[in-house]
């Protein structure tokens, strides 16, 4: 199961990427809880979808998941991983958490926190 959730977490962030919405909506739980630079909020799916739409003409390219940390019980999974993101050509790394949930026996992301990190320089 751990391997399922991470490989959902990368299809989520690969559906980001490709502004594909669709894909993005149908592994969401709505209301879902979103932290980050910006605040923690609760977003409803019309709100979810303006906001995505909002970034539409932003570039991004996904790299590596690394420091992998899962749990998973009956019917929820945690987790929390570093992530390598190319973002409009500016290099970065976020520290990442999500839960999920399994709903109806689909997995949906029902949490979803992000932290920049600074990146060392040599």
């Amino acid at each position: 199961m751990k391997e399922e959730i991470l490989n959902l977490e990368k299809k989520y962030w690969e559906a980001m990427a490709a502004h594909d919405y669709e894909t993005v909506r149908s592994l969401t739980r709505f209301p879902c809880i979103v932290a980050g630079k910006n605040g923690v909020m609760s977003v409803d799916q019309p709100e979810y979808q303006k906001m995505f739409e909002q970034g539409k003409d932003r570039k991004m390219k996904v790299g590596k998941i690394s420091e992998e940390q899962i749990d998973t019980g009956e019917g929820y999974a945690l987790i929390a991983y570093k992530i390598e993101l190319d973002y409009n050509g500016k290099m970065m790394q976020c520290a990442c958490t999500s839960t999920w949930l399994e709903i109806r026996g689909n997995w949906l992301c029902a949490m979803h926190t992000e932290t920049d990190l600074e990146v060392a320089k040599s």
